[in-house]
């Protein structure tokens, strides 16, 4: 059940965040000004409802984010059904809000503060996974703060209304996969940082019997058994290691990819897998990914209009 009561929903969601200091964001499209940033403890957010409400009123989407590092990853732009899949894999949300009518955002809570380089990682895995939208996978990007309205005009109604933010639920709880998926995150953020780094070439002079094999990537039950996502992340490792495109292809072929189609179709997965796996290399490399937004909600950051 849906809480209405806009007093409630930010009591609870705020509770159910696990920070003693917020960053909300009041965002205009239409102002010159478009974000209007505060820096909050729970006490002063909740004592500006009534403010918020009055901004919200005047045409302002009202956003929150924890300040500073922080215990949680949000997943933006999802639908009931992969809420439904985060908990059936044990990836239960801390906070579930419904953002416009269909259109969900869901924090995890990882149980213990991430660095901000991790937390952004580990919030690119869990948006790969669950099919998050990419441009939200940061450490620090703002979420919506239910019991307001929002004014994206698409969803303006007949009658001239809007629809509310809604909190579904506020449980505050950390995810049981919690333990098992960090770890296994920071082994493959390890092994990224050191595959990137200026010196990884003399690092990857060892024989070639301690490298990672692709049976390796395989088992990760990070990946949930998705085979496409573990040859990408075995691609990234195998490049970044000099492993010869010729070997990483046989490797990946080692599975059965008559799914894919005819020998043709089987060879353009081959293609993509591994031009993505550059792509991505290049990118850590760079620091430069199109997906960056400085956490600004997407209308904020490009000419193009949020979803959520």
């Amino acid at each position: 059940m849906a809480i209405k009561s806009t007093d409630e929903a930010v009591q609870l969601q705020a509770a159910a965040m696990h920070s003693e200091v917020f960053e909300i964001g009041l965002f205009d499209p239409n102002s010159h000004r478009q974000m209007l940033p505060r820096v909050w403890d729970r006490n002063a957010l909740l004592r500006s409802i009534s403010w918020l409400r009055l901004k919200n009123g005047r045409g302002r989407n009202i956003y929150i984010r924890p300040s500073g590092e922080h215990r949680l990853t949000l997943l933006d732009d999802i639908g009931w059904r992969t809420v439904g899949r985060l908990k059936e894999e044990g990836f239960e949300p801390a906070v579930i809000v419904e953002t416009s009518p269909g259109n969900f955002q869901a924090w995890l809570n990882h149980g213990e503060v991430l660095p901000k380089e991790f937390s952004t990682f580990v919030a690119r895995v869990l948006g790969r996974r669950f099919l998050g939208d990419p441009a939200s996978a940061d450490w620090r990007h703002y979420g919506r703060l239910a019991g307001f309205t929002n004014r994206k005009e698409k969803y303006r109604r007949e009658n001239g209304l809007y629809p509310f933010v809604l909190l579904h639920e506020a449980t505050g709880r950390i995810y049981r996969r919690s333990p098992e998926f960090l770890r296994e995150a920071e082994e493959m953020f390890s092994d990224r940082k050191r595959d990137v780094s200026p010196h990884h070439s003399a690092e990857v002079g060892a024989s070639a019997a301690q490298l990672k094999t692709i049976e390796d990537f395989r088992k990760r039950s990070i990946y949930g058994g998705d085979q496409t996502r573990s040859d990408l992340a075995y691609a990234i490792y195998a490049l970044a290691h000099n492993v010869p495109e010729t070997t990483l292809r046989q490797q990946l072929a080692s599975r059965d990819l008559s799914h894919k189609g005819n020998h043709k179709r089987q060879q353009e997965y081959l293609d993509r897998t591994v031009l993505k796996a550059r792509i991505r290399i290049r990118e850590d490399l760079t620091g430069v990914s199109a997906s960056s937004s400085n956490g600004l909600p997407k209308s904020a950051s490009t000419a193009q209009s949020a979803r959520t």
